[in-house]
């Protein structure tokens, strides 16, 4: 048994900052004193015994109870122990893990199911300041097991990085130490828990062999079962194994009708669909199983599949007549983050999947437009109301909540085929909302026009080799001769790349703040040079190296002579502004800013997107419709998944002059995918938000 701690133990992991002092992002450590300063001197743990002291800033670290820490401690990579704890979902789930629990952990066979046996204690405690490694003994789910006269295979030790699901048992029984170490002196020493008595229950059938085996159930299948059913069996110990219905019949010497099932994991001792010697399906090898039909039961995380996309929502959803707010920052994480959560992708739906939720789980700009009353609104408005409405409330909607959003949506192609965000927009905001334009323009000649996204167009030897969306809406505009007539509550401005076929930079940097002040009709100017009252503009000027390149410049009258008369300006055309653009008086100019809420990707014709959630500069989460898939092509069903990404948003707190010296090699893999694959970035009105 390990010694009492005291109760007031406290831990905490780096999360940010720069080393200093001993301590450094991803270490632990335990809190010695802390200074009216804000900054914790602290004991710096490298593996179970301290190293050194250190100090960091108090509002760089993150709490940890004890058990956290010896979970983490025992994860040596630093960034998989950060991404760890980047899915608090996950990361409290393994906290909590009990004996019996139904695991998926990361193996070099890849991701296999197994149950977790024992809580190992690893290395020796040899002071009061020593803590212990926590791993997990995690034993494979081999069918085969009670039928071979061989030695049962070790357990092998898992860190709580490897385990990428967990399936609660709902067992009674808990995680309890008993005596065992190991005294040789070349291996850590580890406390395990005692292992828990085999699974045991109802015959079932395995490839070519039949056992006492785990499978429970009503003896009713709850719903007609068919080839392709995606369906559950469970043991008594709670174990659900989870798989797609290949075959229907009698198996010879059985009376009932039985069910062949092709697993989600492989299970040593299953079959690739044979029994008997005698073939009734082909798959994977160690992936078949035979079990008496009604034994099954439709899949408890998606409910009852239909063709093609899930028919009844699990958990169940009450749609409500009150509209749900934006989820706020305080409870993005712990509703949205984790597998199956977002909007789940169905048929090259990734693109409709990434908008929607890019313009409703966090902001509340849409709501502001599209606001109308429940009775007024069109059938297809009232569908992507309660979408909405489920996200916000639940942090999940199945694929056939979307799938009757396509349909209505009145155009086959919505239904089956790839498209581009801009096309839906348009579509969404004309058909289904009915609003005007969301951007008035107005072109050099004066003439007016609406649109609902802003293309950028312009002459890549206008630009950098990494431009920031800033520079490019400003290049375009003053290029195209454009300028915005108001305010816009929205603003999506589409990148200069078409699909996934050609894109002009190879990385932009994105901007959290457009600056749209001179890019309005009618807003006050003032000279880029001096700050007073601006009467010129000048396009020839915007690319100068020496006059911060990219910057809109415009000047007045005494700064405009004095550029101009360098001789490599003297062949630029400045233009007078209008009347409006200048200032009676020389005081500061308002500006106006648009502030970025959402970015959507694109790679390999499969869009995602980047959400900041909540004011907060880490607030940033990333979310794909379709980041993993159950089954075939044919039967099966995406999954999807929402990923807290704080390492965006501390990437985008930089000056701009750091980022634009960044290599993005050397970024982090979302922050590399978001600078590499982005394709639109979404723009609020702070005002109105």
């Amino acid at each position: 048994m390990e010694a009492k701690t005291p109760a007031n133990d406290k831990y905490f992991i780096v999360i940010r900052g720069k080393s200093r002092k001993g301590f450094c992002r991803g270490c632990i450590g335990r809190v010695e004193t802390e200074t009216p300063h804000g900054e914790i001197m602290g004991l710096l743990y490298a593996t179970g015994s301290p190293q050194s002291g250190g100090i960091v800033a108090r509002e760089d670290t993150y709490p940890l109870t004890r058990h956290q820490a010896q979970l983490l401690l025992f994860v040596s990579n630093i960034g998989r122990r950060l991404e760890l704890l980047c899915n608090p979902q996950l990361f409290s789930a393994i906290c909590e893990l009990a004996l019996d629990d139904l695991v998926v952990v990361k193996h070099r066979k890849g991701h296999l199911p197994g149950v977790v046996r024992n809580l190992m204690q690893v290395g020796r405690k040899e002071s009061k300041d020593d803590l212990h490694m926590l791993g997990f003994e995690v034993e494979f789910m081999d069918f085969d097991s009670t039928l071979s006269s061989k030695k049962p295979a070790p357990l092998l030790l898992f860190s709580a990085a490897d385990i990428v699901q967990v399936v609660p048992s709902y067992s009674p029984v808990g995680l309890h130490w008993r005596d065992g170490r190991s005294e040789s002196p070349n291996k850590r020493a580890v406390t395990r828990i005692n292992s828990m008595p085999n699974l045991r229950s109802n015959t079932l059938q395995r490839g070519n062999h039949t056992e006492e085996g785990v499978i429970q159930g009503s003896g009713v299948s709850q719903v007609p079962l068919e080839v392709g059913s995606i369906v559950e069996v469970e043991s008594t110990t709670g174990i659900r194994l989870y798989g797609v219905v290949r075959w229907l019949g009698l198996l010879k010497g059985k009376r009932n009708v039985w069910a062949g099932i092709e697993l989600d994991y492989e299970i040593n001792g299953c079959s690739d669909g044979t029994c008997a010697g005698q073939r009734y399906f082909s798959c994977k090898g160690n992936r078949a199983l035979f079990v008496p039909a009604n034994k099954c039961s439709p899949d408890s995380r998606l409910g009852c599949y239909e063709e093609p996309a899930p028919t009844s929502p699990v958990p169940p959803f009450e749609d409500s007549a009150e509209d749900a707010p934006p989820i706020p920052e305080s409870e993005a994480l712990s509703l949205l983050v984790g597998r199956m959560k977002g909007i789940q992708g169905h048929v090259n739906s990734c693109y409709l999947d990434a908008t929607l939720f890019s313009l409703f789980s966090s902001s509340l700009t849409l709501d502001n437009i599209c606001r109308k009353p429940a009775d007024t609104e069109k059938p297809t408005a009232c569908t992507l109301r309660k979408i909405v409405n489920r996200l916000r409330r639940q942090g999940f909607v199945p694929a056939d909540s979307v799938a009757l959003f396509r349909r209505q949506l009145g155009c086959d192609t919505f239904r089956t085929e790839e498209k581009d965000p801009e096309e839906f927009i348009t579509l969404l905001f004309q058909k289904v909302f009915s609003v005007e334009p969301l951007l008035k323009l107005r072109s050099a000649e004066g003439t007016s026009q609406g649109t609902y996204t802003f293309q950028i167009f312009l002459e890549k030897e206008q630009m950098g080799a990494m431009p920031t969306v800033q520079q490019l809406l400003d290049t375009s505009c003053l290029s195209g001769g454009l300028k915005f007539e108001e305010v816009p509550s929205c603003l999506m401005v589409q990148m200069p790349r078409f699909g996934n076929k050609y894109k002009m930079f190879s990385h932009i940097i994105p901007s959290t703040e457009l600056d749209i002040t001179d890019l309005l009709c009618h807003s006050q100017r003032e000279c880029f040079i001096c700050g007073r009252s601006a009467e010129h503009e000048c396009l020839q000027c915007l690319p100068d190296r020496k006059l911060q390149p990219g910057r809109i410049k415009q000047y007045c009258s005494i700064c405009n002579s004095q550029v101009h008369k360098h001789p490599c300006r003297q062949g630029h055309d400045p233009k007078v502004l209008t009347a409006a653009a200048s200032r009676a008086d020389d005081g500061p100019v308002s500006r106006s800013t648009m502030e970025l809420f959402a970015v959507l990707c694109i790679h390999t014709s499969h869009y995602v997107c980047f959400v900041k959630y909540g004011p907060g500069p880490r607030s940033w989460i990333f979310f794909d419709s379709m980041a993993d898939r159950c089954g075939d092509d044919q039967n099966g069903y995406n999954i999807p998944e929402i990923r807290a990404c704080p390492e965006v948003g501390e990437f985008l707190s930089r000056p701009e002059e750091e980022l634009a010296r960044t290599d993005p090699r050397q970024t982090p893999d979302l922050v590399r995918r978001l600078l590499c694959d982005s394709y639109m970035f979404l723009y609020q009105n702070p005002t109105e938000s």
